[in-house]
């Protein structure tokens, strides 16, 4: 079984940044896709912001500019680097990662970023 460990939650004023960090038990470049999710409370699940094992990026329009997606393959971890955060932000936020082999999905347990003056 698969496990993904996330880090780098917790509060941060408006217009500050946070870098998420997310390692799986198995080594990054046996999956094909790596997301970031998040969940703010009363609303779906969305995509933040996504990475292919061919390292193309995607990003949902609300965070485009001000959000990073990465993966450092010697570190074995995905990373989120968000900046200029504004309280839409606050979320429960979730590392996801598709085996190239079978196709499963993998999630982490998520960590809360809160954004509050």
């Amino acid at each position: 079984q698969v496990q993904l460990v996330e880090s780098g939650g917790g509060l941060v004023q408006p217009g500050g940044s946070l870098r998420l960090s997310c390692a799986p038990s198995r080594r990054i470049d046996t999956f094909s896709a790596m997301g970031w999710y998040r969940q703010a409370p009363g609303k779906q699940r969305e995509l933040v912001a996504g990475i292919t094992s061919d390292d193309n990026t995607s990003y949902a329009d609300s965070v485009k500019g001000r959000f990073t997606i990465s993966r450092d393959n010697a570190k074995n971890t995905v990373y989120l680097q968000m900046t200029s955060l504004n309280t839409e932000d606050t979320a429960v936020y979730y590392c996801k990662m598709v085996s190239d082999y079978t196709k499963l999905a993998y999630w982490g347990q998520g960590t809360q970023v809160t954004v509050s003056s």
